[in-house]
């Protein structure tokens, strides 16, 4: 019989049945799970919502209403721009006809050969006094003037006084309808009085007219004596010389008029228009402007009316 005093157990050797919570462990495994999600509809259910207000008689109405503003500003816009455009030509044109209606002087005071032709060149009045090579003319076909069919005129004109004494000048000294060429331009027109106006000026004149721009070269099969366009550098090829990076449309061989009809039984071809590139006239431009953003505006408002109007569906059921 063991008479000692029974040990008391150490209540750390002594396995717990329950395990007490602890704080810790709690804030642990509820960071473990993530954060609570508030209840609320489904991911769709924003969408849903932003359907059900987008198709309420009102707000279709306010579409349809504001869509239509839109139309009309966009159109507004339209119109300012092609009045932009309009106003725009109707100025470069009175400018142009401004340079077209000024004093004559001569070429070298205006632009110098194997310089570049800049815009403020176009259709200014100019001398040069040169001869004319016969052997030196050649004929550009496919052209309208007025409203009829057309072949070009083209002789070089070899300046023999001033600064550019030396250089040739290509001259588009008038135009002819194709039926009064033949079919060999070298050989020359049957009919004595096409010949005659096509037969170059003896001696030294001086050529008047107007300074247009070289056209860009076009390789053509067309016959010889002919080309395709009125271009300084291919003319260059053909008759050497240094060159202008333009031509003179002539419009008389006297600087004392300008004579509706050429000397020589040619008709003149007609003064270099405008420019095609005439800029827009930025007032209707910046009109033009507004219009479209007012339409882009009259959208943006039936869309912040949209959201207003879920955000208050969506307090009053209590899900925000």
């Amino acid at each position: 019989m063991d008479l000692r005093p029974a040990v008391e157990p150490d209540p750390a050797d002594v396995a717990p049945t329950r395990r007490e919570a602890d704080p810790e462990d709690a804030a642990g495994q509820a960071a473990d799970r993530g954060p609570e999600q508030a209840p609320g509809p489904h991911a769709d259910g924003t969408a849903r919502d932003y359907w059900r207000a987008a198709l309420t008689p009102r707000m279709i109405g306010l579409f349809v209403l504001l869509l239509a503003a839109a139309v009309v500003c966009v159109r507004l816009g339209a119109w300012q721009l092609d009045r932009a455009s309009l106003r725009g030509a109707e100025k470069a044109e009175a400018a142009h006809a401004e340079v077209l209606a000024r004093d004559v002087v001569p070429v070298a005071d205006v632009l110098a050969p194997q310089t570049s032709f800049r815009a403020e060149h176009l259709g200014v009045p100019v001398e040069v006094t040169g001869t004319y090579r016969a052997d030196q003319q050649i004929y550009v076909p496919g052209r309208v003037v007025d409203g009829q069919d057309a072949v070009l005129v083209v002789t070089a004109l070899w300046v023999t006084q001033g600064p550019d004494a030396g250089a040739m000048m290509p001259v588009l000294r008038g135009w002819l309808p194709p039926e009064d060429l033949t079919t060999d331009p070298v050989a020359g027109p049957a009919d004595a009085a096409v010949a005659a106006a096509l037969a170059v000026p003896e001696g030294e004149v001086t050529v008047t007219g107007y300074l247009k721009d070289s056209e860009a070269g076009r390789g053509s099969d067309l016959p010889p004596g002919m080309v395709g366009a009125v271009s300084s550098a291919e003319l260059a090829n053909l008759w050497g010389g240094p060159t202008w990076s333009g031509y003179v449309v002539e419009f008389t061989t006297t600087p004392e008029g300008r004579s509706e009809v050429s000397p020589t039984g040619l008709h003149h071809a007609p003064p270099p228009g405008a420019a095609e590139d005439t800029g827009l006239n930025i007032q209707n431009l910046a009109y033009a402007v507004e219009w479209v953003i007012f339409g882009g505006f009259a959208l943006a408002l039936w869309v912040r009316m949209l959201r207003d109007d879920v955000r208050n569906r969506r307090e009053d059921a209590g899900l925000v």
